[in-house]
């Protein structure tokens, strides 16, 4: 890209500028602590649903932090048509845990990444064909999509401030105390806070709810001490299987996580940048996100998808400069690289990133709703929207509703609100009769019109028995 079509800045809230290191890194670090947990915690899921060993957890937690560091440095610079050029971070995704640990489950790691291939394969006809496609997306849609995801994330954070679910001390008092001094950091901070600091207020909140955890010794360094100091990736660590069971629920799951792309990469542009979402940025997210999703299946990194909770950063920061998130993505691919750097990031409490988080996912929420209401909420869109909510998150707070269901369905709905909710909006949205605001209001006047009509025609006088006289 020449300088002349794109000065050069230095400001944060420019997707081209290139902010002084001194001020991108806290920047940058805010996004890699909101992310990196989950990048790590998937395969770790994933792990346990196989029963793998430490060796291949390990090379599963690697190789997913290369993974995401690449997908993100293609989307946001982007190679050919792969790339949506935006600010956005990718990398192992929570999206598709239920359709994995099902899969895997049954088919082992090999059965995943077989039928993750061929996910992957979906994802790039997704991508190169949206253009007809895109009319089954609209901002009902896409944003009923990134509300769900919002919404959905909230366990996760109160899980998280509790001291992750599981752990010996889960809902103890020092885990809330730490959580709950994060979040008012980050909130003094990002409510009273001037110029930079303001911006940088979740990296100052994990600062300090770090320094309390370690102060109250919860922090632990075992895993650096043994983690290597380098490891590089190798190709098909692990023999492929082609089962069709687990590539039909793989298809089902990759396809729909190009509709939380879309409401993700639409959420960053009307948030970040208050504009809409281009159709080339759209098309290059998608293919971007299948390209990098068909090669890590070759080398045992788990499917990506766009990241909501950076996403939430973005909105609330309005932070869009790429120069911020490339050196995110250089941290995580150091991490992948150097076990012992990745080692060092999982050392954060999951009081302090829950306590540091659960505000981006309530930004996450708002912009949904934002999304949502770009378009018009006449009945037919706010059936589309209740009904889309009330499937998906009824659904993932009951999921053994769809027990009887066959294992294939099971597998491929697995529970997961954002599959759920996205199937029924883009069915509805099919289904239903198009109707503006105009349309509705029109046929209540005619409707209005006839029933009054109705009620002052003069009533038909029933006609008198001749009587003749005599």
């Amino acid at each position: 890209m020449s300088n002349a079509r794109y000065p050069v800045s230095v400001s944060v809230f420019d997707f081209h500028g290139r902010p002084p290191l001194s001020r991108a890194l806290p920047l940058s670090l805010q996004h890699i602590l909101a992310m990196i947990m989950g990048t790590i915690t998937v395969p770790i899921i994933v792990s346990g649903a196989i029963g793998a060993s430490t060796a291949e957890t390990l090379l599963l937690i690697q190789i997913s932090l290369v993974a995401s560091a690449l997908s993100t440095l293609i989307q946001l610079f982007g190679v050919w048509r792969f790339g949506a050029r935006l600010p956005t971070i990718f990398g192992v995704g929570f999206a598709y845990v239920p359709t994995l640990t099902a899969v895997g489950a049954q088919y082992g790691l090999g059965g995943i990444l077989g039928a993750q291939l061929i996910g992957g394969m979906a994802m790039l006809l997704v991508g190169f064909g949206i253009r007809p496609l895109r009319h089954l997306f609209p901002p009902v849609v896409a944003g009923v999509v990134v509300l769900v995801i919002g919404l959905s994330l909230y366990d996760i954070a109160i899980h998280y401030m509790a001291g992750g679910k599981g752990s010996a001390d889960y809902g103890g008092g020092r885990q809330w105390l730490v959580a709950l001094v994060t979040l008012a950091v980050v909130l003094a901070i990002s409510q009273f806070g001037r110029g930079f600091i303001k911006l940088a207020a979740i990296i100052c909140g994990i600062v300090v709810g770090y320094a309390l955890a370690l102060a109250l010794g919860m922090v632990d360094f075992t895993a650096v001490h043994q983690a290597a100091w380098f490891s590089a990736p190798r190709p098909l660590p692990v023999t492929l299987e082609f089962a069709p069971v687990a590539i039909l629920s793989m298809v089902i799951i990759c396809v729909v996580n190009s509709v939380q792309t879309i409401g993700d990469l639409s959420a960053t542009t009307i948030g970040g940048m208050n504009r809409e979402l281009g159709h080339r940025e759209l098309s290059g997210g998608l293919l971007g996100n299948g390209l990098c999703t068909l090669v890590g299946a070759l080398f045992a990194a788990l499917p990506t998808a766009s990241f909501s909770q950076n996403v939430g950063i973005v909105a609330m920061t309005k932070v869009i400069s790429r120069s911020v998130l490339a050196l995110a993505a250089l941290f995580l691919l150091a991490a992948g690289l150097m076990p012992k750097f990745g080692a060092l990031m999982t050392t954060i409490p999951y009081p302090v990133l829950g306590g540091a988080t659960i505000t981006v996912f309530g930004m996450i929420t708002i912009t949904g709703i934002q999304l949502l209401t770009r378009d018009e909420l006449s009945g037919r869109n706010m059936t589309i929207a209740s009904l889309a909510l009330a499937l998906g998150l009824g659904l993932a707070a009951a999921p053994q509703a769809i027990a009887a269901l066959p294992d294939t369905i099971e597998m491929a709905i697995g529970g997961s609100p954002v599959v759920v909710a996205a199937l029924t909006a883009v069915l509805l949205n099919l289904l239903l009769p198009h109707k503006s605001l105009a349309d509705e209001q029109a046929e209540r006047e005619r409707l209005a019109a006839r029933m009054e009509a109705s009620d002052t025609a003069p009533a038909s006088v029933p006609a008198s028995p001749r009587c003749d006289s005599q």
